[in-house]
Protein backbone atom coordinates (compact mmCIF):
# COMPACT_ATOMS: atom_id res chain seq x y z
CA UNK A 1 0.00 0.00 0.00
CA UNK A 2 1.44 3.15 -1.28
CA UNK A 3 0.35 5.66 1.58
CA UNK A 4 2.19 3.17 4.21
CA UNK A 5 5.26 3.07 2.07
CA UNK A 6 5.37 7.17 2.08
CA UNK A 7 4.50 7.02 5.71
CA UNK A 8 7.11 4.80 6.42
CA UNK A 9 9.46 7.11 4.66
CA UNK A 10 8.71 10.31 6.84
CA UNK A 11 5.64 12.16 4.78
CA UNK A 12 2.02 13.00 6.86
CA UNK A 13 -0.52 11.62 5.51
CA UNK A 14 -3.58 13.15 5.86
CA UNK A 15 -6.32 10.71 4.47
CA UNK A 16 -9.30 12.20 2.76
CA UNK A 17 -12.24 10.14 2.80
CA UNK A 18 -15.83 10.85 3.58
CA UNK A 19 -17.13 7.17 3.95
CA UNK A 20 -14.66 6.12 6.77
CA UNK A 21 -13.34 8.03 10.07
CA UNK A 22 -10.05 6.65 10.25
CA UNK A 23 -6.96 5.38 7.65
CA UNK A 24 -4.05 3.70 8.74
CA UNK A 25 -4.31 4.55 12.24
CA UNK A 26 -4.94 8.20 11.02
CA UNK A 27 -8.01 10.64 11.31
CA UNK A 28 -9.45 10.72 8.20
CA UNK A 29 -11.77 14.12 6.70
CA UNK A 30 -14.59 13.68 5.14
CA UNK A 31 -12.95 16.24 2.89
CA UNK A 32 -10.29 18.95 1.93
CA UNK A 33 -11.31 22.13 2.90
CA UNK A 34 -11.67 20.16 6.55
CA UNK A 35 -8.44 19.71 7.10
CA UNK A 36 -7.12 22.47 9.72
CA UNK A 37 -3.21 22.51 7.98
CA UNK A 38 -1.80 23.23 5.06
CA UNK A 39 -0.91 20.71 2.58
CA UNK A 40 1.83 20.58 0.19
CA UNK A 41 0.24 17.82 -2.32
CA UNK A 42 -3.06 16.30 -2.96
CA UNK A 43 -2.69 12.96 -4.15
CA UNK A 44 -6.06 11.83 -6.29
CA UNK A 45 -7.47 8.31 -6.03
CA UNK A 46 -10.57 9.16 -7.64
CA UNK A 47 -11.65 8.48 -11.72
CA UNK A 48 -11.27 10.94 -14.18
CA UNK A 49 -14.77 11.88 -14.56
CA UNK A 50 -14.99 12.57 -10.39
CA UNK A 51 -11.83 14.78 -10.22
CA UNK A 52 -12.89 18.24 -11.05
CA UNK A 53 -14.73 18.89 -7.85
CA UNK A 54 -11.55 17.46 -6.07
CA UNK A 55 -9.41 19.50 -8.01
CA UNK A 56 -12.02 22.42 -7.22
CA UNK A 57 -11.59 22.08 -3.44
CA UNK A 58 -7.63 21.10 -3.71
CA UNK A 59 -7.03 25.20 -5.55
CA UNK A 60 -8.94 26.72 -2.57
CA UNK A 61 -6.11 25.02 0.10
CA UNK A 62 -3.64 26.19 -2.54
CA UNK A 63 -1.11 23.19 -2.11
CA UNK A 64 2.20 23.05 -4.41
CA UNK A 65 1.09 20.14 -6.29
CA UNK A 66 -2.12 18.03 -7.25
CA UNK A 67 -1.10 14.51 -8.10
CA UNK A 68 -3.19 12.33 -10.20
CA UNK A 69 -2.53 8.82 -9.78
CA UNK A 70 -1.95 6.51 -12.83
CA UNK A 71 -5.19 6.53 -15.75
CA UNK A 72 -6.26 9.27 -14.14
CA UNK A 73 -6.58 12.63 -16.59
CA UNK A 74 -8.65 15.43 -16.43
CA UNK A 75 -7.30 17.90 -18.70
CA UNK A 76 -9.98 21.56 -18.15
CA UNK A 77 -9.53 20.55 -14.48
CA UNK A 78 -5.96 20.53 -14.63
CA UNK A 79 -5.88 23.69 -16.78
CA UNK A 80 -7.55 25.05 -13.74
CA UNK A 81 -5.35 24.14 -10.95
CA UNK A 82 -2.19 25.34 -13.34
CA UNK A 83 -4.27 28.70 -13.66
CA UNK A 84 -4.12 29.29 -9.89
CA UNK A 85 -0.45 28.61 -9.93
CA UNK A 86 -0.48 24.75 -8.78
CA UNK A 87 1.34 22.18 -10.29
CA UNK A 88 -0.23 19.34 -12.10
CA UNK A 89 0.91 16.13 -12.39
CA UNK A 90 -0.94 12.74 -13.93
CA UNK A 91 -0.50 9.67 -14.86
CA UNK A 92 2.42 8.50 -12.32
CA UNK A 93 2.37 6.35 -9.04
CA UNK A 94 3.76 8.60 -6.50
CA UNK A 95 5.32 5.02 -4.74
CA UNK A 96 6.74 4.47 -8.33
CA UNK A 97 8.19 7.83 -8.76
CA UNK A 98 9.41 7.74 -5.21
CA UNK A 99 11.33 4.37 -5.72
CA UNK A 100 12.59 5.35 -9.22
CA UNK A 101 13.57 8.90 -7.83
CA UNK A 102 15.33 7.53 -4.09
Amino acid sequence: MYRKYLAEQGYNIIPVNPTTSEILEKKCYPNLLDIPVQIDIVDVFRPSDQVRPVIEEAIKMKPRVIWLQEGIHDPEAESMAKKAGIDVVFNRCMLAEHQRLF
